[in-house]
């Protein structure tokens, strides 16, 4: 099993960042603002981050971070999830992966 899928196996929201990328860092933020608690990985931070990120280029991320997995599905980058926020879909499914309740 691959690295990104054991990372996000155990996590309804999760999110593959870079501490120096102010496009993630507006994604976490948005996130928080829903009162979620999403499992962060600063692939600038953690020991297999180059793995990792290799992982998400080869799964067509691209750019690489951020990179959101909801549900553990792959929802995408930063793009995708405004243009869910955008059209109110972003909330209905943080709650019907159980990442945030109600």
């Amino acid at each position: 099993m691959g690295t990104v899928k054991t990372l996000v196996a155990d996590n309804p929201l999760v999110i593959f960042s870079k501490t120096t990328c102010s496009i993630s860092y507006s994604i976490k933020a948005l996130m928080k603002s829903f009162g979620a608690n999403a499992a962060i990985y600063e692939l600038d931070e953690i020991p297999n981050g180059q793995q990792v990120e290799g992982e998400l280029l080869g799964l067509g991320c691209s750019p690489s971070v951020p990179v959101v997995y909801i549900g553990k599905k792959l929802v995408g980058g930063s793009n995708e999830v405004m243009s869910l926020n955008m059209r109110s879909e972003l909330k209905p499914l943080l709650i019907k992966a159980n990442a945030i309740w109600l």
